[in-house]
């Protein structure tokens, strides 16, 4: 009898399940390394998804650290400018102190004299006929404060009176009052063109004197101002104003 040949054994499946399983990687490899391709090129573009998300909290984050610094920098700033205005003022003060300090010293302690100029008459001129002015009327003096008060400015007029020699320009005059002098000695005082006079001689803006107070002790000052009624005194030492009021 005729031999059969054996017939062929059929596919093993593990070999099957290989081929399928490399197939398969293939093509998770292929789709993986596509999807890779397309975020690199949204990335290049701008437009990935997540690169925003990322770039927008960066940008935050740089937003708040830039307010903080531009808040820091605004305060300092603040604290410079005020401690700069207050240095420029105390320095307008301290100009302004030297200024008023040097007004009420003035340049010179005497008093500059008026120059005129006499014209002379020419010959055919009429004799000028003399003006017949009538003479002031005495100054009235109106009580119109208390007797204290009145022998109280009578003291410190007293304190004016001015020493016999004369005092030289350079140096600030020194008015003491007599000792022994009554309150109530007569004497003469007025205030004419915003001067003072007193006891024949006369006292103006800006002249240094000295003041004896009731204990004889001496106080340098400078006339301030002489106005209708009143004298004001600029004390030196203390830096206070002091006003004395002459009512006529």
């Amino acid at each position: 009898a005729r031999s059969r040949p054996a017939p062929l054994p059929p596919p093993s499946p593990d070999k099957d399940t290989e081929d399928a399983s490399e197939t398969d990687l293939e093509q998770m490899y292929q789709d993986k390394l596509a999807s890779l391709k397309r975020q690199l090129q949204q990335l290049q573009e701008g437009t990935l998804q997540e690169y925003q998300k990322r770039m927008k909290k960066l940008d935050q984050q740089n937003y708040i650290k830039e307010k903080k610094a531009a808040v820091k920098e605004f305060e300092d700033k603040k604290v410079e400018l005020k401690e700069n205005l207050i240095a420029e003022l105390e320095e307008k003060k301290m100009i302004e102190s030297e200024k008023l300090t040097m007004e009420l010293t003035g340049d010179s302690m005497g008093v500059k004299p008026i120059m005129t100029r006499k014209l002379q008459r020419r010959p055919n001129d009429p004799v000028p006929i003399p003006d017949k002015r009538r003479k002031p009327a005495p100054a009235q003096l109106n009580y119109l404060l208390t007797d204290e008060q009145i022998m109280e400015d009578l003291r410190t007029l007293n304190t004016l009176k001015s020493p016999k020699r004369p005092a030289s320009p350079s140096s600030p005059e020194h008015l003491p009052a007599k000792p022994g002098e009554s309150p109530a000695q007569s004497f003469e005082a007025r205030i004419e063109d915003g001067k003072l006079y007193y006891d024949k001689r006369w006292y103006h803006k800006s002249q240094a004197i000295y003041l004896e107070s009731k204990d004889n002790q001496k106080l340098s000052c400078v006339i301030s101002s002489v106005g209708a009624n009143k004298v004001c005194f600029y004390m030196l030492l203390t830096k206070k104003m002091k006003n004395l009021f002459i009512l006529f």
